[in-house]
């Protein structure tokens, strides 16, 4: 694989085949973000599960203790009459009818997706549109909801939503590097915790089988996943 000059300078001080402990590992992120953004701090999760089967599927979400670092664009599908509502509690789009035909036609100029149950008729159309970017609204996530104001401000305050995928692989990010150590390091265990305890009850052996992190345009570090739990 050819690397640019930037990134082959980091990969010269990094050994890619260690495992680092999750402090050790946040540092070097922090150390070699040399962009002129504020790189998001991803983490990758591989786990002892077979995704496609339907006792062992790993979703949720979790409130991250220092929020995601960026502003997220929320979107709710409501009924007419709670639109001022949606958009008094946060929500940068709020509609109904219409806002689905919008949408169908291929706005997507937002982040997440909050609905109302009496919206889901029309939003289930647009699993195809919505499915695919992992949008879709879903009760068990509190995306589908009565509860408008709170399902926003939750959005909005660094809630993020995990799933594994179909190799069985969790993928998330959790805030900036501009964040500090302690930061970062105490969104990913919250992260970690949260996958952890949604376990299959049918998965033998180790759950989690490798863990990494890493920074937009920087390179991905092992994780002892030891010390990425919390205590």
């Amino acid at each position: 694989m050819a690397y640019g000059k930037r990134l082959r300078k980091v990969y010269e001080g990094i050994d890619r085949s260690k495992i680092y402990s999750l402090s050790e590992a946040v540092k070097l992120l922090k150390e070699n973000a040399k962009t002129k953004f504020d790189e998001t701090v991803d983490v990758s999760m591989n786990l002892n599960v077979d995704s496609r089967k339907a006792d062992q599927q790993v979703r949720g979400v979790i409130q991250l203790p220092h929020g995601l670092g960026k502003t997220v664009k929320v979107i709710v599908f409501t009924k007419a009459e709670r639109v001022p509502e949606a958009l008094k509690a946060g929500a940068d789009i709020a509609g109904s009818e219409e806002l689905v035909e919008e949408v169908m036609k291929g706005r997507n100029d937002f982040d997440r997706c909050i609905a109302t149950p009496d919206m889901m008729v029309l939003v289930g159309k647009l699993g195809k549109v919505l499915g695919p970017r992992g949008l879709m609204p879903n009760p068990k996530l509190g995306t589908v909801t009565t509860d408008i104001e709170k399902a926003v401000k939750a959005l909005k305050s660094g809630q993020v939503e995990y799933r594994a995928e179909k190799a069985g692989v969790v993928q998330a990010g959790v805030g900036k590097i501009s964040f500090s150590e302690q930061a970062i390091c105490e969104n990913i265990q919250s992260l970690v915790d949260a996958v952890n305890k949604a376990r299959p009850t049918g998965v033998k052996g180790s759950f989690v089988k490798g863990l990494s992190i890493s920074s937009t345009m920087g390179p991905g570090l092992k994780v002892d996943f030891a010390t990425a739990q919390k205590n």
